[in-house]
């Protein structure tokens, strides 16, 4: 983008300008919830409508603090959450300090993945099972027996995309979701594979603008308001496992 000015005697030059939103596009600010309490075989995690619904971890209350100091200074008109709680509790704090109401939009809700729900996801995945092999190579969730269907999941993630852009023409919302819905907004924005934004840290910050049928991605894991301890234990990059 550019802009112009006079300079003196008449020359004009034109200088790069920074990224306007159009008047009347949605930006949502897509926040991943915090990190949530460890699975347990032996105690799997309740269920809402088929869906694991841990509570969040320590940490992830930490991270949601961070959240709020980050993102309370700058205007938010509206804040959204999942059906799953750990999207309200990492929620919270902002809500708390900019005196709103979140609202509910259960079509933010994680990807479903039918028999390893409850927790066992982790576990499948860190053991490195077949199936999990499958489902990184294909991009797939639904390699997993039960799960939701990959079109089903994806349009039902864009239909919660337009319904929040329609709703808030010229406004700016925080989005508290999961992270495939995270991966599939940006996929859909983008056009590009299905997991190519699979990755998002807990807590992190994406961004989309939408602008009719225009979506532009403008960030993506934005992890810059946590400690590096936070952003990642162990010091390495790593897949989004966390579910």
């Amino acid at each position: 983008m550019t802009s112009s000015r006079d300079r003196g005697h008449g020359e004009r030059v034109f200088r790069q300008a920074r990224f306007r939103r159009p008047q009347d596009a949605a930006e949502l600010l897509l926040v991943r919830h915090g990190e949530s309490e460890p699975a347990r075989i032996d105690a799997p995690f309740p269920l809402v409508d088929g869906h694991g619904d841990p509570e969040l971890a320590p940490e992830g209350r930490d991270q949601a603090d961070r959240v709020a100091e980050r993102l309370g200074a700058i205007h938010i008109d509206g804040i959204y959450v999942s059906n799953l709680r750990r999207t309200a509790q990492t929620a919270a704090p902002l809500a708390r300090r900019l005196g709103l109401t979140p609202r509910v939009e259960a079509d933010l809700r994680e990807v479903g993945l039918g028999e390893w729900e409850g927790g066992l996801f982790r576990k499948m995945v860190a053991e490195n099972h077949p199936v999990a092999q499958r489902m990184w190579a294909q991009e797939r969730w639904d390699v997993i027996p039960g799960a939701e269907p990959a079109e089903a999941f994806a349009a039902r993630v864009r239909s919660a995309v337009e319904r929040l852009a329609a709703a808030h023409s010229g406004e700016r919302l925080a989005v508290f979701t999961h992270g495939g819905v995270i991966g599939q907004v940006l996929a859909l924005a983008s056009g590009s594979r299905r997991f190519a934004f699979i990755g998002a840290d807990n807590a992190s910050i994406s961004e989309v603008v939408v602008a009719g049928q225009q979506w532009l991605v403008r960030r993506f894991n934005d992890t810059a308001h946590l400690s590096p301890a936070i952003r990642s234990r162990d010091g390495r990059r790593h897949r989004n496992r966390g579910r």
